[in-house]
This record gives C-alpha cells, structure tokens and sequence, in this order.
C-alpha cells in the first residue's frame, strides 16, 4: 500500500468473484471495481448478471466450482480470489458438495499460482464442538478450514447476522417483526448474536485482497452490539417505527418446527430458513476484534446496529421506489436492494399498475400528467378523491385543500393536494409522494413513454409499503376500488390527451377542419 496525497491506495489486483449473483458477491463486485481492482466472475448462469449496473465492467466466464476445468479457466492470471458460495437451502448432502467444491477451490488456486483466497463464513461458538453445530455452521466452518489447511494464503472472515436489505437473515427479521405484533416465538429468540452491517462486512473483504502475504488465518468480525434476537427485533420495530412488539418464547417449537413457522409468516422459503434457525441455537459473538490490526476501524465503525437498520431501510424511506440500474456507474449503496436479489428481499411493496396505447403525441399525453391535481381534477370518480380528503383531514391530514401552485408546470417540492411532487423527469415521469395519514408510504408515478413501434403509450404505477399488520389491511380493503379509481384515471387521462390532440389538429388546420364539417366528414 502507498499513499498518495494523504490518502492510501492499493495497488490494482485481478480479483475472481465467485457467487456474484448472490447477496454478498452482487454488492463485492462494484466495491471492488471502486477500489481500482479488475475484476472476473465466475457462474454458472451469467445471464443472471447480466442486468447489474457493473456487468461491462467486469469479465465473466461460466463455470461451476465443483468443476476442475472451469475453476482452473477462471483462476488464470488471479491475484486474489473470492468464495462467496455456499450450499445453503440446496437439500440433503450440500455438505459433501461444499467439501468437494473448496477443495477444488483450493487445488486449483494452488496450481495456477493464485495470491490470495479469500471467504467469507459464518461466526461459530467457541465452546461448542464442531459436531454440535448445525449442518449449515458445520459446513460452512469446515470450508473455512480447508481453505487454511491449503497452501496458499487466506483470510477466512467469519460473520453472523448480516444488517442489509437482502441478506436472508435480515429478512427474516424484518417480516418477522413488521408482520407479527404478538410473537409465540421459539426459545432461539433469548440467542445472543453480533449483527454486522453489509457495509463493514463489504469493507472487511475488499481490504481483505491486499492482506500482507504472511496473513494466514480467520478473523471474527461483527459489528460493537451483543443482542438476542428478541431484542433485535424490538430494536428494529423501534427503527422501522412500528409500535412495540409483544414476545412470547415457547419451548416447543423445535429448528424444524420453526422453519415451517417462519415459511408460513413470511416469504423467506423454508429450505433457507431452517439452516437459519438452527444457527440460532447456539451464542454466536466475536471472540476477538484482530481485523483492526490490518483494517483499522473508522470513526464510528463498525456501524451500531441500529444505524446499520436504518440504512438497510433507507430505500424505502427515501421513496426510491423506481431503480434506475441501467443508468447507474454502480449501485448507491450496499445496503439497497438489488434487482438479482430474491423476490421475497426488500420488505413487502403492492403494486396496481396501468398500461394503455393512445392516439396521440407523448408531448400531449405529458401536457395532462403535468396538469393533474388542483382545479384539474384526478380523472377518475370525484367523489371518492373528495370522501378520501375528507378523511383525510377528519384523522389531521392535510387533505385535498392544498391544490396546485401553478395549474400547467410542476417542479420536484411542490405540493399537489395530498400529494408532493417527488421527481419529475419532463415529457416522461412524474412521481408523487403521497402526504396524506397511511399506515405506510404510498407514491403514485405516471410515465408518457414511446414504445419500440413508435406508439405512445401511458403508464401508470400506485405503490404502497405497508408499516405492520394495520398496512397490509388497510391496502387489501381498498384494493376492490382500485379497478374504479386507477384503471378509470388511466382511461380518463389518456382520452383527455387524444382529445387535446385533436383539438390542436383543428386548431392547426381551421380550413381543413370548416371543409370536412360542411362535408359532414369532421377530420377525414
């Protein structure tokens, strides 16, 4: 390491990222390239890579590590390589499969002269035998080992619960929590654990890469609070600002029992969280801090559990609810979630959305969505726009009364009704926040778009993140209305953007418009 200017870099290295399409490996890859380092990945299905941010950044290469060959194509001309695999959730025998797969890791990383390999496991009991530990800690610990029996140099970092929106067990406390007020939970919640935010755990990896060669061995790493999951869930409701949540352990319920609980309660698969609620049987807490001595800590980090919650909700909380990804140089933040996470990542999210072709110019179609709100109405079944300002402003909301500021331009800040103007995007979205008393955060968003065959097209997206139980009611009881007031907007916008259409043909061609009236053929 040199410094330049005061700062500290890292000489560039060639990095092999296994596992990019999961949850740590999909947020490594842009941490890596912004560190300077180039960067290969190796998968299976390099389709699934192919919508990140960063995927004409990086080569990638398809292969599976249980495959000499392609593990052996992969390495050529690595420094440091990255095992972020794991069999987690794959059935019975992902324990031999992990054992095969690291050995050949490490074979092939010995043979083709590779610098480093670096990986990330799971943080284990220290007074617990290694055969007590469940499956999915057993395998994991047993990768770790073999990666440090091989010859060449690793850093094995050793993690317990990850804070990030994506990560498994995150969402499982989150679902938990935001779902269920009063919890009949396992005796597991009274575990004490050490969450690390994703961002330390980020941090840790990348500068893992530029380790002195003569670092062999494993780090704990974890974040400066000892919790039990009880309390990280209350800690959560708290963050999430949800009311407190009431916790009563039982005795019965067995880690197979628990996995079928928490399949039913949220939609993390069973299959994932049964290794999960295993792990949880046993005190996972750091044993030692000796990253600091090659990774020194910042001023404040790691991250206190629950600043690292409230970065792993700021997605949701800043209403950054369209992901632009195509046009990012790398995701914002390692904690937002990803469009390659899985479907149950990320919080719950409903979503009514409209589509419809109109005859008419995007530029007519964006002169209505401009002009929405106010004295101009919202298209669709007044009265119900007018009850649901009414009881608005009954619960102390501001209600319909603001109107606009100006009836034809909008700008981001203006306040539209019930409505803040979030994002505008001229000639192509419009995005409102919705100001009003909810259960949750609700936004309304509608694009004029052209379409590959050179139609306009209108489309219209309402979407609400419910906060607890009282969220997810309160959208289910309004839903059988939404065909009513949505679908009727989408209808009543677009054929007041093809009347305005023609109303600017007529205003255009005057004598064209009085001939074909005399002729009894009004635009023909």
């Amino acid at each position: 390491m040199v410094e330049t200017s005061g700062q500290p870099t890292v000489k560039p290295l060639n990095c092999l990222v296994t596992g990019a399409s999961g949850y740590i490996g999909g947020r490594l890859v842009p941490e890596l390239l912004r560190a300077g380092h180039r960067v290969r990945c190796l998968a299976r299905s390099p389709g699934k890579l192919r919508d990140h941010p960063w995927a004409a950044d990086v080569e990638t290469v398809q292969g599976d590590v249980t495959d000499q060959g392609s593990v052996a194509s992969a390495m050529r001309g690595i420094d440091v390589a990255y095992y972020l695999v794991h069999a987690l959730g794959s059935g019975r025998g992902f324990e031999d499969t992990d054992r095969r797969a690291a050995r050949n890791f490490a074979e092939q990383a010995h043979a083709l002269g590779v610098r480093r390999i670096v990986y990330l496991g799971g943080l284990t009991p220290h007074d617990v035998p290694e055969q007590s530990l469940s499956p999915h800690l057993r395998s994991r610990a047993e990768v770790g080992r073999i990666f440090l029996d091989a010859p060449v140099p690793a850093t094995v970092l050793r993690a317990a619960v990850v804070i990030g929106s994506g990560s498994a067990s995150f969402e499982m406390l989150r679902y938990l929590t935001e779902r269920l007020p009063l919890m009949v939970t396992p005796s597991w919640v009274h575990t004490r654990t050490q969450p690390i935010g994703v961002r330390d755990v980020l941090r840790y990896l990348v500068a893992s890469a530029s380790m002195p060669d003569d670092v062999d061995r494993a780090f704990d790493i974890g974040g400066p609070d000892v919790l039990t999951y009880r309390e990280m869930m209350r800690r959560y409701a708290v963050v999430a600002g949800l009311r407190r949540r009431l916790i009563v352990p039982v005795p019965v319920l067995t880690p197979r029992l628990s996995s079928h609980w928490v399949g039913l309660v949220t939609p993390v698969p069973a299959s994932i969280a049964r290794p999960l609620t295993e792990s949880l049987r046993h005190e996972v807490v750091c044993n030692e801090h000796d990253i600091e001595r090659y990774v020194p800590d910042l001023p404040g980090r790691p991250l206190p559990f629950d600043e690292a919650l409230a970065l792993a909700l700021r997605r949701v909380r800043e209403a950054q609810v369209v992901t632009r990804w195509s046009s990012a140089a790398v995701p914002g933040a390692p904690s937002d979630p990803l469009p390659t996470d899985p479907d149950w990542a990320g919080g719950s999210l409903y979503l009514d959305e409209r589509q419809l072709t109109l005859d008419a110019s995007g530029e007519s179609l964006w002169k209505v969505i401009e002009g929405i709100g106010g004295d101009n109405g919202w298209y669709s079944f007044p009265l119900a726009w007018a009850v649901r300002g009414w009881l608005d402003r009954f619960v102390g909301g501001v209600g319909l009364r603001r109107g606009r500021r100006d009836a034809e331009r909008l700008r981001v800040g203006d306040s539209l009704d019930f409505w803040r103007v979030e994002e505008i995007e001229p000639g192509r979205l419009l995005r409102l926040r919705a100001e009003m008393r909810l259960p949750g955060l609700a936004w309304l968003e509608m694009y004029a778009v052209t379409d590959e065959e050179g139609r306009t097209r209108y489309r219209q997206r309402a979407l609400f993140h419910p906060r607890g139980l009282l969220g997810h009611a309160y959208w289910w009881s309004v839903s059988p209305f939404h065909a009513i007031v949505f679908g009727g907007m989408a209808r009543n916008i677009t054929q007041a953007a093809a009347k305005g259409m023609s109303a600017r043909r007529a205003t255009s061609h005057p004598d064209r418009i009085r001939t074909a009236r005399r002729d009894g053929r009004s635009g023909q």
